[in-house]
């Protein structure tokens, strides 16, 4: 590759999730202040709910944080791949520096962007640490962008390129075969392993009609990967592609994870290796929701072996991968933030209608899960006349 002169600032974007147990009610407010996750007719209302559900249901998602020992790793991790990131950049010749953006928790976009102008960087990489594209994770962050850069004249001239996704880019990959097939091998007999693909999962309505991407790059990324760990174990597993994290009364993508999980334990399916697809950093869906629910369920199904492949975190083939997107995206064409948050047709960004109840933009998801589900039903109290404190389970 060729060297990339001037300074390089290099910009993570994830969700964010609270760090201790006691950020977990203002983690949640900041999550239901944005009119992205819940809109409403009145604006003036979005504060004063957002602060009603944050207070009614972090009692309950504080005890699953303490399940993985009282808050979310997600920050630790992602800025340790920050570093090493940088320095994998530096070592190839590139004056790169990283930074970490969030969404709804600590380091803030905002805080990013003013580290970026601090610095006086010249270019911006925008690298979403969620491979495949999705209206609700990469978009929503693309236009959390998009929005800094329309109100700060210094932040809107700085050159960016950004990098969409990358679900088929051969080092991603490589890095997750490379994971997989280590598990495969600790089962008694490798070829006969179950692979189990367990993706974050989103409103059906998402895909069908407002054209989000993301089960396309889902499903091409787990053909892809099983086609490389053949060609590395010299044996086709036998695989399962299924979803997590549904929320409210829509019809989310299916097969649904635990749904998949007691049909293979019907089956006969005994030593189960399981993979978070969608996930590059260990949190709350990898380390509740999959090594605790999901195990348990698995294991009252019958299957006996049930092994986690751990997120990617800084795997230096991970590492190694994301350092070669960054060079591609400097010598090649710009692509920029509305480039990178395009859809195949118009999408409706606040949407009113069915699909509005499932709208879910947070990475740690237990959090959005459980106070969706309050205010869908605290939505449905008020409409039949009961109230919300009835409707939340609170009485």
């Amino acid at each position: 590759m060729a060297k990339v002169g001037g300074k390089v600032g290099v910009l993570l974007l994830n969700l964010g999730g609270p760090e201790r147990i006691q950020d977990v009610g203002p983690f949640l407010y900041n999550l239901f202040s944005d009119p992205e996750i819940i809109r409403l007719p009145n604006p003036a209302l979005q504060k004063p709910l957002a602060w009603l559900i944050s207070s009614l249901r972090a009692g309950k998602s504080q005890e699953a944080y303490r399940s993985i020992g009282g808050g979310s790793p997600l920050r630790r991790i992602t800025e340790q791949q920050a570093r090493e990131l940088q320095s994998v950049l530096r070592q190839r010749g590139i004056e790169a520096t990283s930074y970490v953006a969030m969404r709804y928790w600590h380091p803030f976009t905002e805080s990013a962007v003013a580290d970026i102008k601090a610095d006086a960087i010249d270019e911006v990489v925008v690298l979403p640490l969620y491979p495949h594209f999705s209206i609700s994770t990469s978009g929503s962050s693309f236009r959390e962008l998009q929005r800094l850069r329309q109100s700060d004249p210094a932040f809107a001239g700085l050159p960016i390129r950004c990098i969409r996704s990358y679900y088929d880019d051969p080092g991603y990959i490589g890095a997750m075969a490379e994971l997989i097939a280590s598990e495969i091998e600790a089962c008694p007999d490798p070829p006969r392993a179950h692979v189990f693909f367990s993706a974050h999962g989103v409103p059906r309505s998402y895909v069908e009609e407002a054209g989000d991407p993301y089960q396309e790059e889902i499903e091409t990324c787990a053909r892809l990967i099983m086609e490389r760990l053949e060609s590395d174990l010299g044996h086709a597993n036998p695989y399962t592609l299924a979803y997590q994290s549904r929320v409210g009364p829509v019809e989310w993508l299916k097969p649904y994870t635990d749904e998949a999980l007691e049909e293979l334990g019907h089956q006969g399916v005994k030593d189960l290796v399981v993979v978070p697809i969608s996930f590059v950093s260990e949190h709350i869906e990898t380390l509740e929701e999959i090594d605790i629910e999901y195990r348990e369920l698995a294991t009252e199904a019958g299957i006996t072996n049930f092994r986690r492949v751990p997120a990617l975190d800084t795997t230096p083939s991970f590492i190694d991968g994301l350092a070669h997107l960054v060079q591609q995206a400097l010598e090649g064409p710009e692509v920029n933030l509305d480039q990178a948050a395009a859809l195949p047709r118009k999408v409706k960004l606040y949407p009113q209608d069915r699909w509005a109840w499932g709208w879910n933009n947070s990475s740690e998801v237990w959090n959005g899960r459980l106070a969706m589900l309050g205010f869908s039903a605290f939505l449905l109290e008020l409409i039949s006349g009961r109230g919300p404190l009835h409707a939340l389970g609170l009485l």
